[in-house]
């Protein structure tokens, strides 16, 4: 079965969704294989993959590359490919251009747009254009320079109400899930409960209809912190530190390729 966005719609209430970022045909392998039904190419991408110290650099072509490969990668996850920086901000006709590319160019199922009241009117441009529509709010990495860094959002009963106000704007525009970034736990379960789509929580507490993490995260690739929400399931790093440096000293001493590796 191929999940589409309709169907993670129809899970609100029925079903805890769990979602995975993948970035590559491999991982993405992985993440469907676990039955884990929507793959998330997010821009995040830009700090695991690529090197850079925020989103904001990552591009359309960087982007696509990635979704493309993701989707070579999956059989049944609904892929959504993360609108990057500057992607959409211009104009309705350039958000529309681009998320269509996603779905035209690299085989992606639906766009995630960070954003919540401002973006509605490019959210239902694209809903009106057979574009599905995740929605991001709370704390928003695209905006991280005007939030002074990666804090936690809705603290204060003003803030609250504005990301209730966004989360209702976002579904009334269409989007069929939305994803919420880092609201304190009883926000987090009030918006789900107000809402009739899905909500996806990454560090936004029990309360979501789902959860996301970074997949490098959850499996322990990097010696790196990892921010308070992150749950490491395995442990990789030191694994495979240890595996490359045993490669090493093999070719070094003669022992690798012995009689079994060679024709």
């Amino acid at each position: 079965m191929k999940w589409t966005a309709k169907k993670i719609e129809a899970l609100k209430g029925k079903q805890k969704i769990a979602m995975l970022t993948a970035y590559d045909a491999l991982t993405a392998s992985w993440v469907d294989e676990a039955d884990i039904p929507v793959v998330l190419v997010g821009d995040s991408l830009g700090m695991t993959v690529l090197g850079y110290d925020t989103t904001l650099p990552v591009s359309m072509d960087e982007m696509l590359h990635h979704t493309a490969a993701v989707a070579r990668g999956v059989q049944k996850a609904l892929v959504v490919a993360d609108m990057p920086f500057m992607s959409f901000q211009p104009s309705i006709e350039m958000g529309l251009e681009n998320a269509g590319r996603f779905l035209k160019e690299a085989q992606a199922d639906a766009v995630k747009i960070e954003g919540g009241a401002i973006r509605v009117e490019l959210i239902e441009a694209l809903v009106e254009n057979g574009i599905p529509v995740l929605g991001h709010i709370g704390l928003t990495p695209q905006s991280v320079k005007a939030m002074g860094g990666y804090r936690v959002q809705g603290k204060t009963s003003e803030q609250a109400r504005q990301l209730m106000d966004d989360a209702m704007a976002v579904e009334q525009a269409g989007a069929f899930a939305l994803v919420l970034e880092c609201v304190p736990a009883e926000l987090g379960e009030r918006i789900s409960s107000a809402l009739t789509i899905p909500t996806i929580g990454i560090g936004a507490g029990a309360g979501c209809d789902g959860q996301v993490l970074v997949i490098s995260d959850l499996l322990g690739l990097s010696d790196k912190p990892v921010p308070k929400f992150v749950k490491k399931y395995a442990t990789l790093s030191p694994i495979i530190k240890e595996a490359l440096a045993e490669y090493k000293n093999e070719v070094e001493s003669g022992a690798f390729p012995n009689k079994e590796q060679t024709y």
